[in-house]
């Protein structure tokens, strides 16, 4: 499986997956319609993954059409270009649960986020990136 990125324009590259989705990556000074940046992305993802990952436990006790809305606040680095931290809110309304099974909800959830999410797992164990340049002509 191959996942790539292909640059379109100045400040522009359009990310590719192996199913055929893609997405559009620009800085925000590039003015790309539908652009999101690489760091977008990130937070994106880790919020994608929380919700994917305790979604069970929240159908089980809160029913198959429940609503949720995941947010991510991150913290920047004050001198280097990268994240500190990051926070994420998962609002949903669990009114409907005694204050018991309010608990329950967030600690399975939370149990569900810290054991399946990969994105988080990936950034709490301090994933390693190794970049090589390869020399490809044009033919």
């Amino acid at each position: 499986k191959k996942w790539w990125v292909e640059r379109t324009g100045p400040k522009t590259w359009i990310g590719h997956s192996p199913r055929g989705s893609t997405v559009v990556m620009a800085p925000t000074d590039a003015d790309v319609p539908g652009a999101f940046t690489p760091g977008e992305l990130l937070k994106l993802a880790l919020a994608g993954c929380a919700g994917m990952s305790s979604e069970g436990p929240a159908v089980r006790r809160l029913g198959s059409d429940f609503a949720a809305t995941i947010i991510v606040d991150s913290t920047d680095h004050p001198t280097q270009d990268r994240y500190e931290s990051f926070t994420e809110h998962i609002q949903l309304d669990a009114s409907a649960l005694d204050e018991a099974g309010r608990a329950a909800l967030v600690a399975t959830m939370t149990r569900a986020i810290e054991r399946s999410c990969t994105i988080g797992l990936t950034l709490r164990h301090g994933a390693i990136a190794t970049v090589r340049i390869e020399d490809t002509p044009s033919r």
